[in-house]
């Protein structure tokens, strides 16, 4: 399937890029983490319920350990209009190849595929082939273990310092996402 997408008038000579997208929500419920306590404590972590959420749209590139992200309001459409329309932006002089999952917006007569990038979806119920999703367990083990914010201001503002840390890490997102199939894949137009 590969091979289809990397036909040569497509590509037109371009370093090809194979990017894995996700989209994630973060909010003010408390996803609960192992902690540390000295015997005989015992950890206390205070609790939240409150069902506000921000959501946050991302694709890894494995084998450049690079990771373009954006913060949204929601998730539909528009918005996957919108991050496909940056991550072109950001590599114009790439052919990218992005494997997503099957979320309605990543099929809707109204997306706009920019002319640099090509979709391929993965076989549904199948996010253990998706390293973006560790991706996001690394965001949310490191920055918001056992954490209850008071505002959806502290959610936005810990999104924002700990993406681009996570971003500025090239080294760590390669070791995370550039799994050996990942990194075998022949990316050369047919």
């Amino acid at each position: 399937m590969l091979a289809d997408l990397l036909k040569p008038e497509a590509v037109r000579g371009r370093p090809v890029r194979v990017m894995f997208q996700d989209e994630a929500r973060f909010g003010r419920m408390v996803r609960l983490r192992r902690c540390w306590a000295p015997a005989p404590l015992r950890p206390t972590v205070p609790n939240g319920y409150e069902r506000q959420f921000v959501y946050v749209y991302g694709a890894v590139s494995p084998r450049e350990g690079e990771l373009d992200w954006k913060r949204c309001a929601e998730m539909n459409t528009e918005r996957m209009n919108e991050f496909l329309a940056q991550v072109s932006q950001a590599h114009p002089e790439d052919f990218m190849v992005m494997i997503l999952d099957g979320a309605s917006s990543h099929k809707s007569r109204d997306l706009r595929v920019p002319e640099n990038i090509r979709l391929h979806r993965l076989p549904g119920y199948s996010p253990e082939l998706n390293p973006q999703e560790h991706v996001w367990d690394e965001l949310r083990e490191k920055e918001f273990p056992n954490r209850v914010f008071d505002s959806m201001e502290g959610v936005i503002g810990q999104l924002e310092s700990g993406l681009p840390r996570l971003a500025a890490n090239r080294e760590g997102l390669r070791s995370l996402t550039a799994w050996p199939w990942i990194v075998s894949l022949n990316l050369k137009a047919n």
